[in-house]
């Protein structure tokens, strides 16, 4: 069934209301997930949490989908063959997309927005530990799909443990046509080792910074602190902060970034030549912390010799997310940010910028690693895939 713009924004529109009427139910939902959290990892936490603002924060999600345009049945090619077919190309939906989530019970609200905007069928498994908030949440959206004439099977929402979801993974019940993991290593290599049909990696950072020779110290030191103290729990945090060897002032900008981080409480891991300016840090022992997202106040410096020294680390460390570079020197920022593998490359400006609402495109439903079919933040404009349409007047080959 295709729905229409205004069918959608029919929905879209009640789903706001909805959610604002509905908004202490919402968060009483998610106290009780947070009452029943076991452990202590501080981003996870922080992802559940869904507080005023949080819910504010899915209302306006919501509205800013609303305003958009329809992305479906956009023009991309247009072609008359010299027999006198019409060749066309438009933009489609994918049809079924299965999101698998940890904690995060926003995403249930922007996956979903952007997923029916855009015409697609979505299948939300979020985590055990966010399960009344997640409930609650799509009680909305079946609100609103049912004040709309449609049927709630257009969102709908997996309550399955493990094992059922691996045996859904590997004998769907239903035709799945892209799967969406968003969380940790841990859940991204689940969904690669049993699903059978497309996917689509997003939610791992792992992001580097670049101290080059000619950077401005200043900035630099107000990225690092922005990256890595202002939300741990995002993918977009800063990881790992590599220092070119040739800084003028080298051991005093270590000292202050080192001095600033500890103030914060960030547990702090050094490579052995930076033990000589404090060795009452951890050294780092073996080259596994550089491909590790730590999601929590810790942070990993090291050095390199030059600029293509720094390019070949990140390169074979980094998780494909975020990397910057701090540099005065414009030709080596162009030539760094060109080389550098990743989906959003910056030249004096923080990672955590990494983010739809930040770049312009409103909610988002991931932010993919991969290559195929979109790099970086996943939109309402991305989450369409193509199709040809071909008008002729009984032309054969």
């Amino acid at each position: 069934m295709i729905l229409s713009s205004t069918q959608k924004n029919a929905v879209l529109k009640s789903m706001a209301k909805i959610l604002e009427t509905d908004r202490n139910a919402i968060i009483a939902a998610n106290q009780l997930d947070l009452q029943q959290f076991a452990g202590n990892d501080k981003a996870l936490f922080d992802r559940l949490k869904a507080d005023d603002k949080k819910v504010h924060g899915m209302i306006q999600s919501v509205k800013e989908v609303l305003e958009k345009e329809d992305p479906i049945g956009n023009e991309i090619y247009h072609f008359r063959h010299e027999n006198g077919m019409e060749v066309i190309n438009r933009t489609a939906p994918f049809g079924t997309i299965m999101i698998i989530y940890e904690s995060r019970p926003d995403v249930t609200i922007e996956a979903a927005s952007i997923a029916f905007k855009s015409g697609n069928k979505i299948l939300l498994k979020g985590g055990k530990e966010a399960i009344h908030s997640n409930l609650k949440l799509v009680e909305c959206w079946h609100k609103a799909l049912t004040e709309n004439g449609l049927t709630t099977d257009w969102i709908d929402y997996f309550d399955y443990n493990r094992e059922k979801t691996q045996d859904f993974l590997r004998n769907p019940t239903q035709r799945i046509d892209l799967i969406v993991p968003r969380g940790g290593e841990g859940l991204i290599n689940f969904v690669k080792t049993h699903a059978k049909c497309p996917i689509l990696v997003s939610g791992r950072g792992n992001n580097f910074l670049y101290v080059h020779p000619t950077a401005n110290l200043e900035i630099a030191e107000a990225i690092i602190k922005n990256g890595k103290l202002t939300k741990i729990s995002a993918c977009n945090a800063l990881d790992k902060v590599l220092i070119d060897k040739n800084l003028p002032n080298y051991d005093l900008f270590i000292n202050k970034i080192i001095e600033d981080l500890a103030a914060a409480n960030v547990e702090i891991h050094i490579e052995k030549d930076l033990s000589k300016l404090n060795d009452s840090l951890i050294q780092i022992e073996n080259e596994n912390i550089w491909y590790e997202e730590f999601l929590d106040y810790k942070i990993a410096i090291g050095t390199v010799e030059n600029l293509e020294d720094s390019i070949h680390k990140i390169n074979e460390y980094c998780g494909g997310h975020s990397v910057t570079i701090v540099a005065e020197d414009k030709t080596a920022a162009a030539n760094f940010m060109q080389s550098i593998d990743a989906a959003a490359v910056y030249h004096n400006a923080s990672t955590r910028f990494t983010d739809g609402g930040q770049f312009g495109m409103g909610a988002e439903l991931a932010i993919s690693t991969d290559k195929i079919h979109h790099r970086g933040p996943l939109g309402l404009d991305q989450l369409v895939t193509n199709k040809w349409f071909i008008y002729g007047n009984g032309q054969t080959r």
